[in-house]
C-alpha cells in the first residue's frame, strides 16, 4: 500500500485593496441625483466612502434594517439611508441651485478651492 503524503496547502492570494480615489463630493455638500430610481431628488451628503466610490444622501434610498435588541437599544425595523454610487450625483451650484461640474483653483495662500463651472462661484467645504 502506498504511504500517505501530506502536501503543504497553498495560501490563497488575496486581492490588492483598491486605493481610495479622489472624490469631488464631501460630507455636508448639497447634491442632486442625476441617474437611477431616485433621479431628481436633492439632499445633503451624510457620509462618503472613497474606496467604494459611494455616498449616503439624506432622504435618498431609504432601506429597512432589522435590528436585534441589545441591552442599551431596543430592536425592531429601523429605516435608514443606504449608499449610492458617487457617479450618480452632481453638486449643486450655490448661485442657481442647478447641478454643475466643478474645477479646482489654488488660492494665493495655497489652499485648493472648488469653483462651479456654471456660475464661477466658489463651493465652500463644510466638514
Amino acid at each position: 500500500m502506498k504511504p500517505l503524503v501530506y502536501r503543504k496547502s497553498q495560501r490563497k492570494r488575496t486581492q490588492k485593496r483598491q486605493a481610495a480615489q479622489k472624490m469631488r463630493i464631501t460630507k455636508g455638500d448639497r447634491v442632486k441625483v442625476i441617474r437611477g430610481a431616485f433621479k431628481g431628488t436633492e439632499g445633503t451628503v451624510l457620509e462618503v466612502f472613497p474606496r467604494k466610490r459611494q455616498v449616503v444622501i439624506e432622504g435618498v434610498r431609504i432601506v429597512s434594517k432589522h435590528r436585534r435588541p441589545t441591552a442599551s437599544d431596543e430592536g425592531g425595523i429601523v429605516k435608514m439611508p443606504a449608499p449610492i454610487d458617487a457617479s450618480n450625483v452632481m453638486l449643486l451650484d450655490p448661485k442657481s441651485g442647478e447641478p454643475t461640474r466643478i474645477r479646482r483653483q489654488k488660492d494665493k495662500d495655497g489652499t485648493v478651492e472648488r469653483i462651479s463651472k456654471r456660475s464661477g462661484q466658489p463651493i465652500p467645504r463644510t466638514r
